[in-house]
């Protein structure tokens, strides 16, 4: 309950969304299909210099959607002023003013753009366990290891970018040196010739 789900409109669902979600007492943001029939029961005043076009309450009129969604749904219609692209945002919450639903759906691409760092720096190719604290467990103990190294880096002053610091860790991770010498040559060049597609020596 009070949990807010935002997702592309690729994964609209009514049918998920009245049952699992609005049933539940919780709320979503998405975006309605250019293919959406509906009809406006009412419409809310708007401040459209906020780039919020349109606030309304509408229902579904498809013979399927209509049963599987059979309450109204609230549509902001919104412009993206910096690339003219108009969005129709579909929610269950009748609270939030039209401008913190679009931002919402703004937020979305913030968490992808986290879920995208996580595979690229964390390394995590797949999970352990497939409960919710397994899952969790394993991703914290991924950013612990990687605020780690950051540390690291800072307290020892590697000048090399921290995802080549953190490569080149994993690979002498048995190794018994300091961690401000891990880049001297010696070692570089061992590494070159074991992992050749890893890096170029010439990059440090």
């Amino acid at each position: 309950p009070a949990a807010i789900y935002v997702m592309d409109k690729g994964y609209v669902d009514f049918y998920r969304l009245f049952n699992l979600i609005h049933q539940k007492r919780a709320f979503f943001v998405t975006r309605a299909k250019d293919n959406m029939v509906f009809r406006v029961i009412s419409e809310n005043q708007v401040d459209q210099q906020t780039g919020v076009i349109s606030d309304q309450y509408i229902k579904l009129t498809g013979y399927k959607v209509s049963k599987e969604y059979p309450e109204k749904i609230r549509m902001i219609i919104y412009e993206d002023f910096s690339t003219g692209v108009v969005y129709r945002f579909l929610t269950n919450n009748f609270e939030f003013h039209s401008i913190t639903i679009s931002e919402l759906y703004r937020e979305r691409w913030s968490v992808e753009l986290f879920f995208k760092w996580i595979k690229q720096h964390l390394r995590i190719k797949s999970f352990y366990g497939t409960s919710r604290n397994a899952v969790y467990a394993q991703i914290w103990i991924a950013i612990c290891t990687f605020l780690l190294i950051a540390i690291a880096k800072k307290r020892y002053k590697i000048e090399q970018s921290l995802y080549t610091f953190s490569q080149t860790l994993g690979l002498t991770l048995f190794e018994k040196m300091p961690i401000n010498e891990i880049f001297n040559k010696s070692v570089n060049e061992r590494i070159s010739e074991e992992y050749p597609m890893l890096f170029d020596i010439n990059d440090f």
